[in-house]
Parts: structure tokens; C-alpha cells; sequence
């Protein structure tokens, strides 16, 4: 994960998703890092060729079409709200932190805010769960489904052969 990132990796409690050759593409963050900063992104998506298709999409001004879902489509509007919920039911199993009580990520239950954090929670979750984040993914270049990994399973320690 800190060689996907370019960084160490802070606060992970496990890995949500992988893409099909292993890696990890999203991990679980603790809502309380051990620093004691709050952090509300419980599903961070990792994998590099899925957070450069998550930014190109809001580059490509998306993020204000998949809003237009939103305000256009009130059961869109309700999974969402639910996707919200979802969200908080799992982080909360890694301990309540008052300071983002009720705060989720990627603008949820009412805005697009941030493609990357709702591709995660959509990866992490399975699909039919969050609909602006399965809709991302489906715009998306990337798909978790076929290995774009410059070494697969070179996080895991395994041979690409």
C-alpha cells in the first residue's frame, strides 16, 4: 500500500478491496488516526490506475453530471442517503470519533465531492450499494476487473509469472 501511495501508509485496519491480481485497491482507514487527528475517509482508494481514472473524471467536470443524478432521480437520491448510511455503520465498527459524527466522504448524503472516496466505498462495498460511485466506476478507464498493475501481486509478495 505505501508503494501505491508514495508514502506510509497511515492508520489502515485491513484491505477492502483488490483488483483481480491481488493488490490492494482500497484500504479500510481507522477513523482516528494514531496521531488522534479524526479521519473520516474509512475507504481510501489506493491503486494508482484507479485514482488516475477517478482524476481524469474530475477533470472532465463529471463530478457535476453525477450531481445532476441526484437532484434529477429521487431514488438515486435515496441510495445514496443509504450509501451514507452504510458508510458510517462501518466505520463506526472501528470506534466512534465525535468530531466527524455523522460526516462520511465524497460528499455524501447530498453533494459529489470527491470521485476517489466514492469509487472506494463502491469497491469496497459491491456494487448496487453506491450509486454515484458504481456510476464513476462505470465511466471509469480503470476497472478492478483486469489487471493494469505494473507488477501483479507484487504486493502481495507473489510472482507476476
Amino acid at each position: 500500500m505505501s508503494s501505491q501511495l508514495g508514502r506510509t501508509a497511515r492508520g489502515v485496519v485491513g484491505i477492502a478491496a483488490r483488483c483481480v491480481c491481488g493488490n490492494p485497491t482500497v484500504v479500510a482507514t481507522s477513523p482516528r488516526l494514531d496521531d488522534g487527528t479524526p479521519f473520516p475517509t474509512f475507504y481510501y482508494l489506493t491503486h494508482p490506475a484507479a485514482t488516475a481514472a477517478m482524476s481524469t473524471l474530475e477533470a472532465n467536470q463529471v463530478m457535476p453530471d453525477l450531481a445532476g443524478l441526484l437532484a434529477d432521480d429521487q431514488a438515486t437520491a435515496d441510495a445514496y442517503r443509504a450509501a451514507h448510511e452504510a458508510y458510517l455503520t462501518d466505520r463506526a465498527q472501528f470506534g466512534e470519533v465525535p468530531e466527524i459524527a455523522g460526516i462520511s466522504a465524497g460528499g455524501m448524503p447530498s453533494r459529489v465531492k470527491c470521485l476517489h472516496a466514492l469509487a472506494g466505498h463502491a469497491l469496497a462495498a459491491g456494487r448496487g450499494v453506491n450509486p454515484i460511485g458504481d456510476a464513476a466506476l462505470a465511466r471509469a478507464t480503470w476497472s478492478p476487473d483486469r489487471c493494469e498493475c505494473s507488477e501483479p501481486g507484487a504486493a502481495l509478495g507473489v510472482s507476476a509469472g
